[in-house]
């Protein structure tokens, strides 16, 4: 049984993981044939749903419709995926558009070959082997996966928290400093720890550095 398993996973693709290089791929979306590699030089948010015409699908690409906007603005566009024809994506965005006055200004990829799908691990088989799960990538303008988020089919994504996620992110990459939990621009950001007693003593002398602790410094943009 254990060579049988070790053979399935031999198999299966790998899932990219933080730090990556996002795996390139062309595909037929809502836009056109689009390659990754067209992005590259501006951040991306690739996301996954299981389905079209499917209700929390269609409150989760409302939400990123007028989040596009806002993404734009911070060099950042978006970029959809489902198991789907490009048929059926044009025939919900454009009845989004009628039924619910919301116009989804990003491409969406069909996938019905899922090999995007199986390149970026979208699909659970746990949950089903037909649909890909609401999966999250963020990529840099290096196309390198810096973040992901998976989510399960019956539960809609919080695309307030994914652009904080891309602020946060490109705010450490401008300054060199962390974002703490629920950091919002504007907020204070945390001094990486010092590496050596020195730099230990020397960052209580930095009046623009706040300590708690030795460990424990925040500081103001």
């Amino acid at each position: 049984m254990e060579s049988l398993a070790a053979a399935q996973n031999a198999l299966m693709p790998r899932m990219p993981r933080i730090g990556d290089p996002a795996p390139q791929f062309e595909a037929v979306t809502t836009h056109g044939t689009i390659q990754l590699e067209e992005f590259k030089g501006t951040w991306l948010v690739l996301f996954s749903h299981p389905a079209d015409f499917t209700p929390v699908c269609t409150t989760e690409f409302i939400a990123f419709a007028e989040a596009h906007s806002v993404l734009r603005q911070m060099n950042t566009e978006l970029l959809g995926l489902s198991i789907d024809s490009v048929y059926a994506h044009i025939s919900w965005v454009r009845n989004i558009e009628e039924k619910l006055d919301v116009k989804i200004t990003f491409p969406v990829i069909a996938d019905l070959s899922q090999e995007v799908a199986n390149l970026y691990g979208m699909i659970m088989p746990g949950e089903s082997t037909t649909e890909a799960s609401r999966c999250v990538f963020v990529i840099d303008d290096e196309q390198i996966v810096r973040a992901m988020i998976y989510y399960p089919l019956t539960t809609g994504r919080n695309v307030d928290e994914i652009v904080r996620l891309v602020t946060a992110l490109q705010t450490t990459d401008e300054n060199g400093l962390a974002t703490p939990a629920n950091w919002r621009p504007g907020d204070r950001l945390m001094v990486p720890p010092p590496k050596t007693q020195e730099e230990a003593e020397g960052r209580a002398q930095d009046a623009s550095v706040e300590c708690t602790d030795w460990y424990f410094c925040t500081k103001k943009l």
